[in-house]
């Protein structure tokens, strides 16, 4: 192709189209997918080639894997780029064993060997601090694998195409509904669960979306279908008992949920702590028996009704639970006793601008960021850097096996006072 030497964007649009033969290099750049350098002339490539330009492969690429891939489009200086033929299968790759798997949305990492998952996960965590946030972990990061591989997830949205009568989720970038009758990640009673639904679907139309967990005393399901109810649940997590519903959000994978808190909260304890985006008070009820006082936040009122139940059934009268946006009640609360501890963990898209400047404002001597997106986690942590804080350590959970998604927890040091 006659584009040697125009600039990079350029060059990458002349590409767009044409069938390429590359080496998938191993999963790095921050992105959940496949980052990749190849050769104009189709060659091998090589990450120091001064023609190379980055590539985002569909996710369901492997390490190692020699391919044929088309150019699907370029968006600025990134080319989009999906499989044609795999060539030669790296040794990291296996067959998946569902059977949906590349055209349902719900996992996209089952190509891969387990202890690659873990990989890919801790270069996708350390390239987000990098290139984010220029932030070098010492060591390479370690992902705590999940006890079990398949049959974890305790939660499931599914979702409803009626007229077709399908129940499944979305289908891989798109808004169809990809139908599922077995789903290899859900726990047994969920997977109970969905069976009995698909069978009660016939009978009169559905919902477009059904939530639906399971605790360690029955399934709570929204909205009530197939005989099933949004009822409360309980789950046992360490030392603590939680009640939630299908309407409130609550950790998937049960087995690393308690190794999760023990990470974020560590050796913590003191007068004051504050836990932000508090749910059903997950962290909120061990913090209150390490510290004198806890503030809990939350928007959501029906996680706050879960949480003041829990923070009563455990008999916890140190702990104040609001409902209200974090960064609004940030904004108007200015304790005078110092603060000697803040959790937060807000959702996927992260922190926004404005309650990352009330945490600033109120200059919490630690911090524990949980997050479920390194790109986010990246972009928050670079802030609370900048503004006097040091990253003591990161660890990540392998809470979701078979996707690319990564529970992180981040602590954080104040080095100088306001």
């Amino acid at each position: 192709m006659a584009c040697r030497h125009h600039h990079a964007r350029e060059s990458a649009k002349c590409w767009t189209g044409a069938d390429i033969a590359l080496v998938v290099l191993p999963i790095q750049l921050g992105s959940p997918r496949s980052h990749l350098r190849a050769d104009r002339r189709g060659r091998p490539p090589r990450p120091d080639l001064a023609n190379a330009h980055p590539l985002r492969l569909d996710p369901l690429a492997a390490p190692g894997d020699l391919l044929r891939i088309k150019i699907d489009r370029v968006q600025g200086k990134v080319g989009f780029a999906s499989i044609v033929e795999i060539l030669k299968a790296s040794p990291l790759r296996v067959e998946p064993p569902c059977p949906y798997f590349g055209r349902c949305g719900g996992c996209d990492f089952q190509q891969l060997t387990y202890k690659a998952q873990l990989e890919a996960k801790a270069e996708i965590i350390g390239d987000c601090l990098h290139r984010i946030a220029q932030i070098e972990v010492p060591g390479r990061i370690r992902v705590t694998p999940s006890p079990n591989e398949w049959h974890y997830r305790t939660r499931a949205n599914w979702q409803v195409d009626v007229p077709a009568k399908h129940l499944g989720y979305f289908e891989r970038g798109s808004n169809r509904v990809c139908d599922v009758e077995y789903c290899a990640v859900l726990a047994p009673e969920l997977e109970e669960t969905l069976e009995k639904i698909r069978r009660d679907l016939t009978r009169d139309v559905r919902p477009r979306a059904i939530d639906a967990v399971v605790g360690d005393d029955g399934i709570s399901v929204v909205p009530a279908v197939a005989g099933f109810e949004p009822g409360v649940i309980r789950r046992r997590i360490g030392n603590e008992t939680y009640s939630f519903s299908a309407e409130s959000f609550f950790q998937v994978n049960y087995d690393l949920v308690e190794s999760l808190i023990a990470e974020a909260i560590g050796s913590a304890k003191g007068q004051f702590a504050i836990d932000l985006y508090c749910g059903v008070g997950l962290f909120t009820l061990p913090l209150a028996r390490r510290f004198a006082r806890v503030s809990a936040v939350e928007a959501n009122p029906r996680a706050t009704e879960f949480a003041r139940r829990n923070v009563q059934a455990a008999k916890l009268e140190n702990v104040e639970v609001v409902t209200l946006d974090v960064a609004h009640w940030l904004k108007h609360s200015r304790p005078f006793e110092p603060l000697d501890f803040l959790l937060l963990d807000p959702p996927r898209v992260g922190c926004e601008n404005a309650a990352i400047a009330g945490i600033l404002a109120l200059r919490p001597r630690r911090i524990a960021y949980v997050s479920c997106d390194p790109a986010t986690l990246a972009r928050d942590l670079k802030k609370f850097i900048a503004d006097g804080y040091s990253l003591d350590s990161v660890a990540a959970f392998d809470m979701f096996p078979q996707t690319h998604h990564v529970e992180i927890v981040a602590r954080l040091t104040a080095t100088r006072k306001l």
